[in-house]
């Protein structure tokens, strides 16, 4: 078991997969790995060698072996061919007792992520002027997977790599390990709360903030009294489009005049496949026609300026916003994506 866990890990990071999934039906298991396009199915197990496999992980990551009706969750830090990786794991029972197992694989070496690859490049460019300013509030939304994350530490690396500015990170977990920042992880078990540590790390007096996730009113209020007593702060929030992260902020008790003050910007991307010609657009994860972190680019909702200022304050300019759907519909007509991954992202 050792021997097959460290194959499945092997070939897992050499394809840059985000999640693997060994799912239970009823007389076999199946292995998936998560990438940009999706599940993709690798491979067929017994019941009692996915079962024993599930075993092995749970016991690596210090879950209860002999527990199989509660869901459980735990994590291991692996080292394979010299690079560190976190193994953040999930386990969860079906109604005949089958356990399933989820592993989140967080590459944790300086430089093992992806950095930016974005369908149109002057994309880039507008997010990193957003980065210019000294105060204020930038919002990041996407579905889970979609490349926040690597998108923010990105344009960060591209600003400040030779600038000795404070750079304070708060996450659930610690995604990319970056020596450039400094960088806190939010443990609810121990009391160390998102809103806790952003009050503890303004008293460093940090140049940026990097808030891993707004969920609730407490953090949000945190977050945007950082952004009006001069820090500039970047988060991210779970909403379907840049006007849904507003509504949102609404629902966590944040006035329009409070919006109006901070917010200098709120994106939502997607990362999506890109169309390979030699593959037909059937790519698979075993697609050798790009390197892994080239085989899909983000596209993004960028709600900025005036555009953002005059929504806020319902007002009309004449002008029609550029929205998501406008991005993935020029992605597709020029050729950069399927019509299939088009239409899955539509908002």
């Amino acid at each position: 078991m050792e021997e097959k866990a460290e194959s499945l890990l092997a070939d897992a990071m050499r394809l840059g997969v985000s999640d693997i999934h060994l799912l239970p039906y009823e007389d076999h298991y199946e292995l998936f790995f998560r990438v940009s396009t999706g599940l993709s199915k690798v491979s067929e197990y017994t019941i009692e060698k996915g079962e024993r496999l599930i075993s092995y992980f749970k016991f690596l990551s210090n879950m209860n072996v002999g527990e199989r009706r509660k869901p459980q969750s735990g994590a291991v830090r692996y080292r394979l061919n010299g690079k560190k990786i976190e193994l953040r794991l999930s386990t969860i029972a079906n109604f005949r007792y089958q356990e399933s197992l989820v592993i989140r694989m967080l590459y944790a070496n300086p430089g093992s992520e992806p950095g930016l690859h974005a369908f149109f490049p002057a994309q880039e460019s507008e997010l990193l002027e957003l980065l210019d300013h000294k105060s204020g509030l930038v919002l990041f939304s996407g579905p889970t997977g979609s490349g926040k994350t690597t998108t923010i530490y990105h344009l960060l690396r591209r600003k400040y790599a030779d600038e000795p500015l404070q750079i304070i990170t708060m996450e659930d977990p610690v995604e990319i390990e970056e020596p450039l920042f400094l960088q806190a992880e939010v443990n609810e078990a121990a009391g160390i709360t998102y809103d806790l540590l952003i009050r503890q790390c303004l008293r460093h007096h940090p140049d940026i903030l990097v808030i891993g996730e707004i969920r609730d009113e407490e953090t949000a209020k945190m977050v945007v009294r950082s952004a009006l007593t001069g820090h500039l702060v970047i988060a991210t929030i779970h909403a379907k489009e840049s006007f849904g992260v507003l509504e949102r902020l609404r629902e966590l008790a944040i006035s329009s005049e409070q919006m109006k003050q901070t917010l200098l910007a709120v994106v939502s991307q997607r990362l999506i496949a890109k169309y390979c010609p030699l593959c037909s657009g059937k790519c698979t994860i075993h697609c050798s026609h790009y390197q892994v972190n080239e085989k899909s680019a983000a596209i993004y909702e960028i709600l900025a300026g005036k555009e953002l200022q005059n929504h806020l304050r319902d007002k009309e300019d004449g002008k029609r916003f550029v929205s998501l759907n406008d991005k993935l519909r020029k992605a597709y007509a020029c050729g950069y994506i399927t019509e299939k991954h088009y239409l899955e992202n539509l908002v």
